[in-house]
């Protein structure tokens, strides 16, 4: 049964023949998927898409679209990033009215910017459609705000690995860890071991609260709440596997009483002041 259910008016852009339409899908929640990347999951000819891509967002495709699975797992057989960038080409040269569906925004640590400029230096023009991070939108989920007045005017934004898979070698956590007051790490689990003896030779404090987010949004979502000397061994005895986002800071003791999705399910706050200032949050 074809789609046919109308968006809200507005002047919505058109897919062409010819485009890329590189859309971030958001963190995994469909109802998280903006409207410009409804729009274009209903004109596009072909939806080329990552392995966090779920099918309730796949389903809003229309009828006569075709599929492209081009998924990366860490430690799995995947496409090629270049052969990728490059099928995108052949797509659009061929008339396609493509979409890059990527989970997600495809430019937070998501190679949509290498996608991009491929497409650029081939001359097939595109459109950039912002999405929800899940270093943003995985830890409000979780209940876990990335900035709040009382704990930090700084969040660092970092990847756990190269584009080889291995640990990150040139970022400098020294500053890093001077500079900013909370983390947020992306696909930081399988050098978990090297990214906390960075930060603790750095100087952060061994009982730093630090939180783990996997499936983000998602009905399954797990979150661990730790620290940095206990979370390793915590995600070993949690059995947690990526993908995962981890939290570094004191804003992990917000879910203490933001844990929202807790609260529906008529969970208590286990601590309305989890900071210790001794005074309620203030209105404005």
């Amino acid at each position: 049964m074809e789609n046919t259910n109308p968006l809200p008016p507005y002047d919505w852009p058109v897919l062409q023949a010819g485009w890329v339409w590189l859309c971030g899908a958001g963190p995994g929640d469909a109802g998280l998927l903006t409207l410009h990347g409804l729009n274009a999951l209903r004109q596009a000819d072909v939806i080329v898409y990552d392995a966090l891509v779920g099918p309730d967002i796949l389903g809003w495709a229309n009828d006569n679209a075709e599929l492209i699975y081009a998924g990366k797992r860490g430690g799995k057989p995947s496409a090629k990033q270049r052969d990728i960038s490059l099928q995108l080409v052949d797509l659009a040269k061929a008339g396609k009215r493509v979409l890059r569906l990527k989970g997600g925004d495809p430019f937070v640590f998501g190679r949509g910017g290498e996608e991009a400029q491929t497409l650029i230096q081939h001359e097939i023009p595109v459109r950039i459609v912002p999405g929800i991070s899940a270093g943003i939108g995985g830890l409000a989920y979780a209940g876990i705000p990335v900035t709040h007045r009382d704990v930090n005017q700084s969040v660092t934004f970092v990847t756990g690995h190269d584009q080889s898979g291995e640990a990150t070698g040139s970022l400098n956590w020294q500053a890093i860890s001077d500079g900013s007051q909370v983390l947020v790490i992306y696909m930081g689990i399988k050098h978990v071991n090297r990214i906390i003896g960075e930060l603790l030779a750095a100087g952060r404090p061994v009982d730093e609260p630090v939180a783990v987010v996997t499936n983000a949004t998602l009905p399954h979502q797990q979150v661990l709440e730790s620290t940095l000397e206990n979370v390793e061994a915590d995600l070993i005895a949690a059995n947690m596997a990526p993908p995962a986002i981890i939290c570094v800071g004191k804003s992990v003791l917000m879910r203490q009483v933001l844990d929202w999705q807790g609260l529906i399910a008529g969970q208590e706050p286990r601590n309305l002041d989890p900071l210790n200032r001794g005074r309620p949050a203030e209105a404005v």
